[in-house]
């Protein structure tokens, strides 16, 4: 469910990104991440069927399931990783939530911290942040 409007768009970051349709406050939940619950284990399996680097699983911590957001997804699943992000993502009772971090204008894309992932620093990062690591 969404609770602002978002489009998506070609990024500048990577692929295709998902950006704020209207402007968007500091601390508001722009809404939650749509897909289908799995187990870890058909994540993984799935994983290794996705081609390249289009990975649209969020797994969650301490519990043995995950988010295909591939499967029944909405706009959410477009939003890029940045070292300097706009928005932060919460993973609690099977739901992906994200959150603005600060006041987020009209046409400007979404991005989000990944955080640790499975690529253990092996993936490039293209975020162009001042702050960069310069991996995800």
């Amino acid at each position: 469910m969404l609770r602002f409007k978002i489009e998506i768009k070609k990024s500048k970051i990577a692929g295709t990104g998902a950006y704020a349709a209207q402007s968007i406050p500091a601390r508001k939940k722009i809404g939650n991440m749509e897909g289908e619950i799995i187990s870890y284990r058909e994540a993984q399996k799935r994983v290794k069927q996705q081609p390249g680097n289009v990975l649209f699983m969020v797994e969650f911590d301490n519990e043995d399931i995950a988010l295909d957001a591939s499967v029944k997804s909405n706009e959410l699943r477009f939003i890029n990783h940045s070292c300097d992000p706009n928005v932060f993502m919460r993973r609690a009772y099977q739901k992906v939530e994200y959150y603005a971090i600060r006041n987020i204008k009209k046409g400007e894309e979404l991005t989000c911290d990944y955080g640790e992932t499975h690529h253990e620093g092996t993936l490039p990062c293209r975020c162009g942040a001042r702050n960069c690591r310069g991996y995800i």
